[in-house]
């Protein structure tokens, strides 16, 4: 297995309206999280914290150079890993008591960690066997209706259970831009994790379907316009007759 640098691990790429995407490249486009960062006035926002195999404060120290909003979107170990190492932690109540105390099986770990997650390794000791997801309890939790307020601009919450039951997405209506976690990307759905639900998935598929979406930035590959959100939601709901 190639060895990378800590300081090549991870890759930020700037988008628009204040908006940054960071990822770890090396690590295959499965598991590869989607960690949003979004700008405003007042405070910044981390929709997702990554693998935790390298730190994200070390390696990127301007993250936390302003006060920022860790949110976790959902649960997995991919989204919530780094969460760890910052001050406000935010996720819904549904699946708080997995943030606070994650296990390998809560977490997805035990099923997802190993040697088809990598293009490579950081050039830190990793050990499977020792992988844990470090806890981070929530310093606030988030429900539906709730506002992310950043001075500027503002986040409205989604709770969109389905993939998880604590799944969120967050809505900014000023630049029509939906931030999706897992409960939609364009990529091979995850809808039968231990604690997903079909219905639950219906239901928050049809209920984002009616939202005037500019752009839609996913839990996972590349970002996508409303247009392709709603074919993309449609041809799920035609491979599942019966729950719409």
């Amino acid at each position: 297995m190639k060895i990378v640098s800590r300081e090549r691990w991870f890759e930020v790429q700037r988008r628009d309206l204040g908006i940054s995407l960071i990822h770890e490249p090396y690590i295959r486009p499965f598991y590869r999280c989607n960690l949003w960062h979004v700008r405003g006035s007042a405070r910044d926002l981390l929709i997702d914290s990554g693998s935790g195999l390298v730190s994200l404060r070390e390696q990127l120290p301007w993250l936390t150079e302003r006060p920022l909003l860790a949110v976790a979107s959902h649960t997995h170990f991919d989204h919530i890993a780094g969460h760890h190492e910052f001050p406000e932690r935010l996720v819904h109540p549904a699946e708080a008591d997995i943030l606070a105390a994650p296990t390998a099986a809560s977490t997805l770990a035990a099923d997802c960690v190993g040697d088809a997650m990598f293009e490579a390794h950081p050039d830190c000791p990793l050990c499977y066997a020792e992988y844990r997801v470090k806890a981070a309890p929530a310093t606030r939790l988030i429900e539906e209706g709730d506002v992310l307020d950043l001075g500027d601009r503002v986040l409205e919450v989604l709770h969109t259970p389905g993939h998880s039951p604590g799944g969120i997405s967050l809505w900014e209506k000023a630049t029509q831009t939906l931030f999706s976690g897992d409960i939609l990307y364009d990529g091979p759905l995850v809808e039968n994790a231990y604690h997903s639900n079909l219905e639950d998935y219906a239901r928050s598929l049809l209920r984002l379907r009616d939202l005037p979406v500019r752009i839609v930035r996913g839990g996972h590959f590349p970002s996508f316009s409303g247009e392709r959100m709603v074919e993309l939601i449609d041809r799920w709901l035609r491979e599942h007759p019966g729950l719409r």
